[in-house]
Order: structure tokens, then sequence, then C-alpha cells
């Protein structure tokens, strides 16, 4: 291959031949006042309990926190960067918000190889993000991977 030419080889992760059940990876982020305002300008959701101290303060949670779908976005960095990494497609994912994320904290999205379905080239995930060891979101994903 010449220098011009790219290797799209290289843009890929994983292939499905090479997963196992059992497989598994992760993404920590600490989680910045920065991170939720630019999440609330790209998605347009400026709700008050994730952008305004004053309001948050008198909700349940006692101050702002951040958007759930931004610790959902860390389970994509997972599927998209480390496994099965860059080629696959994300078809689905359940979410299940179990408690809240206050700006500070490391969320740490793991994903973990529940199922292989050959026939299909999908792989069926648990998808958990926890705080200090703590679940605040669990779901199931399913991702396509492409074969050899």
């Amino acid at each position: 291959m010449s220098e011009q030419t790219p290797n799209f080889e290289e843009f890929y992760g994983y292939r499905f031949e090479d997963l196992t059940v059992g497989q598994s990876a992760a993404y920590a982020r600490t989680v910045t006042e920065a991170d939720i305002l630019a999440f609330a300008g790209v998605t347009g959701d400026f709700n008050p309990v994730h952008v305004n101290e004053e309001l948050a303060a008198s909700t349940m949670f006692g101050g702002r926190i951040a958007h759930g779908m931004l610790s959902a976005g860390f389970i994509s960095t997972v599927f998209g960067t480390k496994l099965p990494g860059p080629g696959s497609i994300y078809l689905s994912q359940t979410l299940k918000f179990k408690a809240p994320v206050k700006i500070g904290d490391t969320v740490t999205a793991r994903c973990t190889i529940k199922e292989l379905i050959p026939a299909k080239r999908k792989a069926v995930f648990t998808t958990v993000c926890t705080v200090r060891g703590k679940p605040v979101l669990e779901g199931e994903a399913e991702i396509m991977v492409p074969a050899r």
C-alpha cells in the first residue's frame, strides 16, 4: 500500500471472531461543570436540575446533577473506542438510572459481553456505570461487530 492510500484495517477494533463471553472493558471520567454545560448546549437539555444550582438545591438531589445520558454516553465511548472498538455498530441499549451523578464524581462505564450471536455477528453486553463502586446506571446493549 502506498503512503497515500489509507489502510482501513487500522480503523477497526476487535472482529467478531476475537470476542469471548465475559470479555470486558471500561472507561472512566470525572464529570465537570464544563461537561454538563457542553452536554446541555449540544442537546438543548437545559433542565434546571442540571444548570441552576439554586433550583437544584431545592430538589431531592440537594444540588445540580449531571444528565443521565451523559453517563450513558460513556458506555458509547467503551463500544466505539475499546470493546469491540472502531467499526462496531451500536444497535440498542436499555437504561435504568439508579442514582444521581454530581459534579466531581468519577463515572466508570464497564461493558461486559453476556452473549454472542454468530449468525448475526451480534454481541449482547451488560452495561453499568458506577461512582465509588455504586451503580448509577445499569442496562444491556446489542452491538453488531464486523467479521474478518
